[in-house]
């Protein structure tokens, strides 16, 4: 097998998925695999957008987000544009994320002072001996 191509097999022990997420993503045409008669073989193209696909989903992206920045290259023709995207897309993310975090951090201090309370007044379960 070239280096310059991998099987789904390959590609499922390199990036760590399942044939069904590779599938998945073919059919929604974010990877274009050479076909082989049933044989799928991923360039180096494919891999890249893999790696990106996986990174976009891990930060929380849409994948209609990854598909956009994606396209970017291909449409445009390099990374400038790509880059741009991706950039305003993780500015975006992270005020989410943070947000959410603020979120959390307020409702786990919240939590904590109701355990306390109960704890104050005595309503905590005695653990079994």
């Amino acid at each position: 097998m070239s280096s310059d191509v991998m099987t789904i097999r390959e590609m499922c022990e390199t990036y760590d998925v399942t044939p069904r997420t590779l599938r998945f993503y073919e059919a929604k045409e974010l990877l274009t695999p050479i076909r082989v008669g049933t044989k799928r073989l991923f360039t180096r193209r494919d891999r890249a957008r893999l790696a990106l696909i996986l990174r976009g989903k891990r930060f929380g992206f849409s994948l209609e987000d990854i598909r956009q920045t994606l396209d970017l290259y291909d449409r445009e023709g390099g990374l400038t544009a790509q880059r741009r995207r991706a950039y305003e897309l993780a500015v975006k993310r992270l005020a989410e994320m943070e947000a959410q975090r603020a979120e959390l951090d307020l409702a786990i201090a919240e939590l904590r002072a109701e355990l306390r309370e109960a704890e104050a007044k005595g309503l905590v379960p005695q653990k079994a001996a």
